[in-house]
């Protein structure tokens, strides 16, 4: 089984997304682009992708059925298509990534940002699977009450 880099104990409720997370480094070579996920608290996350050269208009973000899909298709621009490049070394290829989220996992927004697309996901519990507060009583109470 792969370690992953992060600790497993932090998240509770994910060990279908861990399993899928685990295929998935074990089966599949190193994706393009590059991304990182960062979390900032239990209910804050960024999914951080490495677009360096594409704009907002060669980018696209879906958000189905708890897939994130980010798909990324770098459109000719008039005037830079007659360069002559000695060497290329910033990918531009055409992309597409999708990652699982949890259940109530929302993508609140993205920005562009030198280079790096910050996808900003929430986790929003609904208020009927929050935890509550469940009062005690006294047996004694409820023994003198039936007398």
């Amino acid at each position: 089984m792969t370690n992953l880099p992060f600790p497993r104990a932090s998240f509770v409720g994910f060990d279908e997304l861990f399993k899928q997370l685990e295929r998935a480094i074990e089966h599949q070579p190193l994706q393009y682009p590059p991304h990182n996920i960062v979390k900032y608290n239990d209910t804050q996350f960024d999914i951080e992708l490495a677009v360096a050269g594409f704009d907002m208009d060669d980018l696209d973000i879906e958000w189905e059925k708890n897939v994130l899909t980010i798909t990324g298709d770098k459109k000719p621009r008039v005037g830079t298509d007659d360069r002559d490049f000695v060497h290329r070394g910033i990918s531009q290829k055409k992309f597409i990534r999708k990652f699982n989220l949890a259940d109530h996992i929302e993508v609140v927004g993205a920005d562009l940002h030198n280079g790096i697309l910050s996808v900003k996901l929430e986790l929003i519990v609904p208020e009927e699977l929050k935890p509550r507060k469940i009062s005690i009583s006294k047996p004694e109470l409820l023994l003198e009450e039936n007398s």
